[in-house]
């Protein structure tokens, strides 16, 4: 069975830094493209990020280019998202997800518990 953990959220001032992690299992993580998203209260889930299978290509939603960066360890099965000059903003549930291709990010799997992030002095 397919799980993705998410950790690493919490509360953080406005200029912070945090670093997200998804330990994934079920699947040939080697072989899927990753991919980070988040939903705001009242707000759609929108992608924030996304590399593809090997880590050589990356995708990153406008409001975030320069501030976040994606990355994974395929020896670990895990994927992260470094998160620098936070901003209210981005106070979110942040999900991670995997996708056969990065031209196609849909979320693949079920969702899981994701991580809660709020950017609040």
């Amino acid at each position: 069975q397919v799980r993705l953990v998410e950790s690493g959220g919490g509360l953080v001032q406005p200029g912070g830094s945090l670093r997200l992690s998804c330990l994934a299992s079920g699947f040939t993580f080697r072989t899927y493209a990753m991919s980070w998203h988040r939903q705001a209260p009242g707000k759609e889930r929108e992608l924030v990020a996304a590399l593809s299978s090997t880590g050589l290509t990356t995708k990153y939603t406008d409001s975030v280019k320069g501030r976040f960066t994606i990355s994974r360890d395929n020896a670990k099965n895990t994927v992260y998202l470094q998160m620098n000059s936070l901003k209210p903003e981005d106070t979110a549930v942040y999900y991670c997800n995997g996708d056969r291709t990065i031209n196609r990010l849909v979320g693949g799997f079920d969702w899981g518990q994701g991580t809660q992030v709020t950017v609040s002095s």
